[in-house]
This record gives C-alpha cells, structure tokens and sequence, in this order.
C-alpha cells in the first residue's frame, strides 16, 4: 500500500512524497476533518498543491483515492495466475494468489485500518469496494475455469471455490481490521484459506506398494461356465 506520509530525506530536509501519495494523503486528511460527502476534489486538489488535472491523471474519481492500489494488486494476481505452471495444484494456486490482497493491506496497517472505518461509514464506498472484490473474485475463476475446463460442472466448481477463497480471506481480513491491525494478519488468512484447501483442494495420492509382479494364467475349456472358470482362477491365487 501506498504510504501516505513524507518519506524522511537526506540531513534536516523532507523529501516531498511523490504525487500521487500526497493526494492520497490530502484526501484523507480532509476526509477525517470534514467527512468523505463533504470533501470534494478541488478541496484535495488545493490542500495537495496540484491542479484538477493531476489528480484525474491518476484517479478516475473520488472513489479511486479511498483504494489506491487495488489496480496494481489486480494486475499482479492477474499476472500471478498467467505464470502458474501446468503442474500447479490450482486451487492451492488461487489461495496464493488472494494472499497478494493482504500483503498489499498489511504493508501499511494504518492507512488500511483508516480506510476500513471509512468504508464502513458511506455506503457509496462499501459498494464501491463490493465491485472491487467482485473483479477480484472474478480473476481467480477465470483461471480456475481454464483449469477444469473439459471436467464435468468444470465452471461451477471453478466460480464456487473463487467464491470460497474470497469469503475466507475476507473474513480473516476484517476480523484483522477490526482489531486495529493488530496480530498476525498472515497467519490469520492462512487459517481461513487452509478451509478452503481442505475442502476443494486435490487429495494426495495415495502410496503405491511396490512388489514383484506376479502372472498368472488360466487355461480353461472353452464354453466351461464362468462358475467353472473363477474357480479355477481362484484356485491358481491360492484362494481356493
């Protein structure tokens, strides 16, 4: 995550934070003061010392300041899921690839907490954040769908293990906003998504024990009766 503070320079002088952090910066630092309805852009725009033009060149709207670096961590997950190999277990490759979402979170706890409460208070945020999940989701069964394609309900299965991974890191997620940023963010995601490997995920093959090979052969009469034959089979195993 971007971090919305000046970065500490060289000797007594501060570093300006490059553009786009500082916009980030202003927008909530008057969201905080005035509240996320009664900020608007030019507002930013004058507290961050750029013009109108800066900011759209970076964000498309007000919405896009609030959750700066989902674009990135799409484009990663996205390009994470284009580099798995055919032997990667799939649904043990999706749970990986949710777990860019929560280092992006955990780089900078305090802005992620910040945005949370925000999300929570203006409804216009929380369904501007459910639409950014959904293409999340939606990245993740695309390549699972790639994976099962040809499997019978090879799609279903693709769009309810997506859907499982989401709601899982999710979960773990929130209850680590919740609590301030506070404990082990990694270790909680991990739980939730061990869930869905242990539900979806493939099962080890079982060991193969290995002997000499034995060949048997049963020569029989023809049109003897099968009765005849099994017996006769079973007497050459030793069954009999």
């Amino acid at each position: 995550m971007s971090s919305s503070s000046a970065a500490p320079g060289r000797g007594d002088k501060a570093v300006k934070p490059p553009m786009r952090d500082a916009l980030v910066a202003a927008a909530f630092r008057l969201f905080l003061e005035r509240g996320y309805e009664r900020t608007t852009v030019d507002d930013i725009v004058a507290l961050a010392g750029v013009g109108r033009r800066s900011f759209f060149r970076y964000f498309p709207s007000k919405e896009d300041v609030v959750f700066p670096d989902h674009e990135r961590c799409l484009a990663e997950m996205t390009a994470f899921l284009a580099a798995s190999a055919a032997d990667d277990e799939p649904v043990r490759r999706v749970c990986d690839a949710a777990r860019l979402v929560l280092r992006m979170y955990a780089e900078n706890p305090a802005f992620s907490v910040q945005r949370y409460r925000l999300t929570k208070q203006v409804p216009g945020l929380r369904a501007y954040e459910l639409s950014v999940v959904w293409r999340y989701e939606r990245a993740l069964a695309r390549y699972l769908r790639t994976r099962f394609a040809g499997l019978r309900d090879g799609i279903l299965r693709a769009d309810v293990i997506a859907a499982a991974v989401v709601a899982a890191h999710n979960n773990a997620l929130r209850s680590w906003l919740r609590s301030d940023g506070k404990g082990d963010a990694e270790a909680a995601v991990d739980h939730a998504l061990g869930h869905v490997q242990a539900a979806f995920g493939a099962a080890p093959a079982p060991p193969v024990t290995e002997g000499p090979e034995d060949v048997v052969v049963v020569v029989s009469r023809r049109g003897a009766p099968l009765w005849r034959v099994v017996q006769e089979l079973e007497s050459a195993l030793g069954r009999g």
